[in-house]
C-alpha cells in the first residue's frame, strides 16, 4: 500500500521541480500577468494539478488507510486512476503551452476520468468503513468539490468549443476556481490537520466541537461563493461567502490552539510548527480582506487584487502547508517502507534522523520570506519586488524539495 502514495508523491515532486525550474528560466515574468492565457494556464495547471493535487491524492490514499485502519477499496483502481490522471495532466499541459486545442480537449477528458476514478475509490472506501467524523466528512466534501471542479472545467471547455451558452463561460470559470481552491484544497487541509497535529503533538482528550463548526462554516462559504459566481449574484453574496470562510478560519485556529493546549510533546517538528503559523497568517489576511472589501466592493473585480489574493491563498497557505506536511509524511512513509520490518535490529536510524529540523526550518524560513516579498510586490504594484520574491520563492523551493527528496537516499 505504501508504493501507491510514493508514486503520487514522487510525481508531484517532479511537477513541483519543473514548475520552479521554468519559473527561474523565464525569470518569473508570468507572476503578475493575467491567468487567462497559454502561459498562465500552463503554470497554474502545472502547480495545481501536476503538484498540489498529485501530492494531495497520494496523501489521501495513505492517510485514509491510517485513519480507517483498513485498505483502500481497490488498489488496482488507484493505479488506473494514477495512469489516467498523470497522462491527462501531461497532455493538457502540452496542449496549453503549444495552443493545441485538440490536445487540450482530449487529455482534459482523460484527466477527468482519472479524477472520477479517484472520487469513486475514496467514496467507496469511506462508505464501506462508515466512520464518520470531522476528518472523514471533510475528506468526503473535499472529494465532492474536486469532482465538481473537474466537471465545471469540462463544461468551460465545451462552452468554449461550442460557444452555445452565452455568458455562462465566465460564471463557470468563477465557480471552477472557487470550488477547486477553497473547496478541494481548503477542506482537505483543515480535515487532515485534525489527524496530523494531534499525531505529532501527541495531543489527547481535546474537544472536537470546533472541528465540526469549521466544517459547517467552510462548506457554507464554498457553496455560497460557487453559487454567487455560477448564478451571477451580486457583491454581497460573494462578501457573505468570504464572511463564512473568515469565521471558519477563526474557529479552525481556535481549535488548533485547543489541540496544542492538550499536547504531550512540546516540539512537534519545524514543519508542523510552521504550518500552525501559516494558518494564523491566512486567518489574518482573510479578515483584512473581508474588512477591506466591505468598504471597497470593486476589489472583487480588480484583476490585480484577485491575482494577489490568489497567490497569497494558493502560495502562502495551500502550497506552504503541503511543503510543511511533506517534512513529516515523506520520512514516515520511507522509514516505514525501508526500516519498518527491521525494527529492533541494531543500526536502525530513527525517523527523525532521516530529515533534520534545522534544514527544514531554514528552507521554510526562506520560502516564507520570499513569499512575503512576492505578496508585497503584487499588492503594492511593484513588479521588481514581485520578481525578486518570485525568484527567491523558486530558489528556496528547489532547495527545500531537494532536501525532502534526499530522504529517499537514506
Amino acid at each position: 500500500m505504501l508504493r501507491l502514495p510514493f508514486l503520487f508523491i514522487a510525481t508531484g515532486i517532479a511537477g513541483f521541480t519543473l514548475f520552479h525550474l521554468t519559473s527561474l528560466l523565464s525569470l518569473a515574468d508570468w507572476i503578475g500577468d493575467p491567468v487567462r492565457g497559454p502561459t498562465g494556464w500552463y503554470n497554474i495547471h502545472l502547480i495545481i494539478l501536476g503538484w498540489a493535487t498529485m501530492i494531495a491524492m497520494g496523501a489521501v490514499y495513505q492517510l485514509i488507510h491510517v485513519i480507517l485502519q483498513s485498505k483502500i477499496y481497490s488498489e488496482r483502481l488507484a493505479y488506473v486512476h494514477y495512469g489516467c490522471f498523470t497522462a491527462g495532466v501531461c497532455g493538457l499541459l502540452y496542449g496549453f503551452i503549444n495552443g493545441e486545442v485538440a490536445w487540450i480537449a482530449s487529455f482534459a477528458v482523460l484527466a477527468l476520468i482519472g479524477l472520477l476514478l479517484f472520487a469513486l475509490n475514496v467514496t467507496r472506501t469511506l462508505w464501506r468503513a462508515a466512520q464518520w467524523n470531522a476528518i472523514t466528512l471533510s475528506t468526503a466534501c473535499a472529494v465532492l468539490y474536486l469532482t465538481l471542479t473537474g466537471l465545471s472545467g469540462m463544461g468551460m471547455g465545451l462552452n468554449f468549443a461550442l460557444n452555445a451558452w452565452g455568458g455562462l463561460h465566465e460564471r463557470l470559470f468563477g465557480a471552477h476556481i472557487w470550488l477547486g481552491t477553497l473547496g478541494w484544497f481548503g477542506l482537505l487541509i483543515t480535515g487532515f490537520s485534525y489527524k496530523m497535529l494531534p499525531m505529532f503533538y501527541l495531543a489527547h482528550s481535546f474537544p472536537t466541537r470546533l472541528s465540526y463548526v469549521t466544517l459547517g462554516l467552510w462548506n457554507a462559504g464554498v457553496l455560497t461563493g460557487a453559487s454567487a459566481f455560477l448564478f451571477d449574484w451580486g457583491f454581497w453574496t460573494k462578501w457573505t461567502a468570504l464572511l463564512f470562510l473568515v469565521l471558519a478560519l477563526l474557529a479552525y485556529n481556535v481549535h488548533l490552539g485547543q489541540i496544542r493546549k492538550h499536547r504531550h510533546k512540546r516540539q512537534p517538528g519545524a514543519g508542523i510548527a510552521w504550518s500552525v503559523n501559516s494558518c494564523r497568517a491566512i486567518a489574518l489576511f482573510a479578515t483584512s480582506a473581508l474588512i477591506y472589501t466591505a468598504f471597497d466592493p470593486q476589489a472583487f473585480d480588480s484583476a490585480a487584487l484577485v491575482t494577489a489574493a490568489g497567490w497569497i491563498y494558493l502560495g502562502g497557505w495551500v502550497a506552504f502547508m503541503i511543503l510543511c506536511y511533506l517534512s513529516k509524511i515523506v520520512p514516515f512513509l520511507w522509514w516505514t517502507q525501508k526500516y519498518g520490518p527491521q525494527v529492533g535490529k541494531p543500526g536502525i536510524p530513527t525517523m527523525a534522523a532521516l530529515l533534520g529540523d534545522n534544514g527544514v526550518n531554514l528552507g521554510l524560513t526562506g520560502i516564507a520570506f520570499s513569499l512575503l516579498l512576492l505578496f508585497a510586490g503584487l499588492l503594492l504594484g511593484l513588479p521588481f519586488l514581485a520578481l525578486v520574491g518570485g525568484l527567491g520563492f523558486s530558489l528556496f523551493s528547489l532547495g527545500y524539495i531537494s532536501l525532502i527528496a534526499s530522504v529517499f537516499t537514506r
